[in-house]
């Protein structure tokens, strides 16, 4: 996807003086960098420290073990699978190649490669993901936990490999800062995993080319950070990998300036980055994910080097565990909101371990579960490998955990209904939050309103997901559409205004206007947008826990306009649609499930699954995957209720101009639908 002049202006335009600034004096340090790389100091008598306290390997149990074994073998035989592109030339890569489009890199001067552009990069994540060498953290993984030296002589090949293919400031793995903070921990935890080793020294501290790529890594993030309108997720991923480096590296004239300045920087935007309820900021679960598990590696790094760490640093990251509880399903599963790029801070453990269960793992170890989380009954990895270098944190008087397990974050705006069974519990996740995370909402979707329902786990009325950032254009706008959401567009236009892949230049505000979630009796939940100017949407949800029933009403208040209203089922269900009435089936651990959906009579509906003029019907469990599933779509007219604005309070009679939305559920498996 090639930027265009216009693009540029607008990118400029959701920018503000410091910012602007402060990427003029980029443009001219890489200008200064061009014609005079710096050069590395000599460094002489390094060694690594930051070892695994005696017997933790022993400690990891033997399922997580067994899984990430496994999944060595399969990387070491050359296998591997980005993104949904299967690889088979992992024994040997090249590192500039995109398995997907054919297509590989230029050469040249790092900021010289037009990494956006598709028809002449390829899919750069397909090229970046095995270039932040988390797979190489696995196979080490492999070394720690068998002793078998066949796994580190291939991260060592491989890392020679990449050093030589990639030096400081050629190509495009000298492009982007996330790459570079990641591809730091990641060396990080190699040479910590390789200790035992006879040939770990030799690799790292010990070789020149290893210091002198540890060196320009750090050299490159201190001189371009992440600012402004970017310091999202990729500012923490920055300063992660700077503090993480400078703690268990800390070989280099001002390693420790470095690490002091990382830490401090890593604090601040972390706690920027976060809702004082413990959300992310930029309202994408999948980034409330990998900045916590940053966050949680670069502490274990201070800690390791007993590197003082800032307490609020520790409360943020408590805040984003209890969060994480209080909103995943009964299966472990949070929301699908916003974009999803299966990023992860630290790699550790093979195919099948659950991220979600590892990480309540982890922060039940390393600050204490409390009594409304759920249970855990996966094993993993990582926690304790975790746990083994982070220091139990001292009582903390303003570490305020919640009593209860919350149901609304009203700083993001995020509310979840539950309604417990027997058969499966009923989990509806309703947006009236921000828009997004700054000037530019990066990884936002123009999902106002939407619903998100689960009935034991299964995506019933589901998020379709992200699928892709660029290079297709046509389905990134899709995913993260209005009518890419189970929500209500008019006039065929998206709430929000898209200026391009990561950039919005209309915001639409949402406001929550009442919530209930008594302990007992029916959850409520009440909202609005101004997203559609003179036009107001407003949308009540109930769900009634006796009944297994889900009741959504939507009203357009303002003039009378076109109306879409979307309904997208998770790829698991299978729906049969009469009219107004869709009779949903699927399974769930070999039983068979059902629910009723009825829809508003006012509007046509119709069924599409998998269609591609345009994009409709579609799902992505994961970043570079779709499959098709089925869209429910009612066209017809809204609005003519009154001035957008005017009162309508809460459980006010239904009038004409309302849609009224009923998802009823039959737990019972002998029970027939139309019963």
């Amino acid at each position: 996807m090639t930027m265009t002049a216009g693009w540029y202006l607008r990118r400029l335009s959701r920018m503000g003086p410091r910012e602007i600034g402060g990427r003029a004096g980029d443009t001219l340090r890489r200008r200064r960098w061009r014609a005079a790389l710096p050069e590395a100091p000599v460094t002489r008598g390094a060694r690594f420290t930051a070892v695994l306290p005696a017997g933790t390997i022993d400690g990891i149990p033997a399922d997580a073990a067994k899984r990430l074994v496994a999944e060595a073998d399969r990387l070491l035989a050359g296998h591997a699978r980005f993104f949904g592109v299967d690889r088979d030339d992992l024994a040997d890569p090249d590192w500039w190649y995109d398995p997907k489009t054919g297509r590989r890199a230029p050469d040249g001067y790092a900021f010289d490669v037009p990494y956006r552009d598709e028809d002449t990069v390829g899919d750069v994540k397909q090229i970046w993901e095995p270039s932040r060498h988390q797979y190489l953290t696995v196979l080490a993984a492999a070394y720690a936990i068998t002793g078998d030296e066949r796994y580190a002589e291939r991260v060592a090949a491989h890392l020679r490999s990449w050093w030589t293919a990639n030096p400081p400031l050629r190509g495009v793995h000298w492009v982007s800062g996330i790459e570079l903070g990641i591809r730091l921990i990641s060396w990080v935890w190699i040479r910590r995993l390789l200790h035992g080793w006879p040939g770990a020294a030799g690799l790292f501290e010990d070789n020149p080319v290893a210091l002198g790529q540890i060196w320009h890594h750090q050299r490159w993030l201190t001189a371009f950070p992440s600012r402004g309108s970017s310091a999202n997720n990729h500012v923490i991923a920055e300063t992660a990998g700077q503090a993480t480096a400078a703690c268990a590296f800390g070989w280099f004239p001002g390693s420790a300036r470095l690490r002091a300045e990382a830490l401090r920087s890593l604090e601040r935007e972390l706690r920027n980055n976060t809702f004082d309820s413990g959300l992310n900021r930029e309202l994408a679960t999948e980034y409330h994910g990998l900045v916590l598990e940053l966050g949680l590696a670069a502490v274990a790094e201070a800690d390791a080097a007993r590197v003082p760490v800032p307490d609020s640093l520790r409360r943020t990251l408590l805040r984003m565990t209890d969060a994480l509880a209080a909103v995943v399903d009964s299966r472990l599963r949070p929301p699908r909101q916003g974009d999803a790029d299966d990023g992860h801070g630290l790699v550790v453990d093979g195919t099948g371990t659950d991220r979600w269960g590892s990480l309540l793992a982890t922060g039940d170890a390393v600050f204490g579960r409390l009594g409304w989380w759920p249970e855990v009954t996966g094993t993993d990895v990582r926690t304790p490998l975790l746990a083994a270098l982070i220091r139990a944190p001292a009582p903390d008087p303003a570490a305020r955990r919640p009593a209860a397990r919350p149901a609304h974050f009203a700083d993001a705006g995020l509310t979840v209904l539950r309604a417990p069974g027997d058969a499966g519990e009923i989990w509806c996740r309703c947006d009236g939050g921000p828009h997004g995370f700054l000037s530019i909402a990066a990884h936002a979707h123009a999902d106002a309103l939407a619903v998100e329902v689960r009935h034991d786990g299964v995506d019933v009325l589901a998020d379709p997901g992200t699928y892709c950032y660029h290079g297709q254009p046509e389905w990134r706008r899709y995913f993260r559409s209005t009518i890419g959401h189970n929500t209500l567009e008019l006039d065929g236009a998206d709430q929000s205004g898209s200026g391009g892949p990561f950039l919005w230049l209309r915001q639409a505000r949402s406001r929550v206007l009442a919530v209930d979630t008594p302990d007992a009796g029916p959850a409520r939940w009440y909202a609005e947008h101004d997203g559609y100017g003179r036009s107001a949407h407003r949308r009540r949800v109930e769900l009634d826990a006796a009944a297994r029933e889900l009741r959504l009403v939507d009203e357009v208040r303002g003039p009378r306009r076109a109306a879409r209203l979307a309904f997208h089922l998770g790829p698991a269900i299978t729906a049969e649609l009469v009219g107004n009435r869709a009779v949903l089936t699927w399974s769930r651990d070999g039983e068979d499930r059902s629910a009723v959906l009825e829809l508003p009579g006012e509007l046509s509906w119709r069924a599409h699954r998998g269609e591609t003029g345009p994009p409709l019907g579609w799902y992505s469990a994961g970043f570079g995957r779709r499959e098709p599933a089925t869209t429910l779509i009612g066209t017809g007219q809204a609005g003519g209720t009154g001035p957008a604005g005017s009162p309508g309070p809460p459980g006010s009679s239904e009038s004409p101009g309302e849609f009224v939305t009923v998802l009823r559920f039959r737990d019972s498996p002998q029970r027939g639908a139309d019963d």
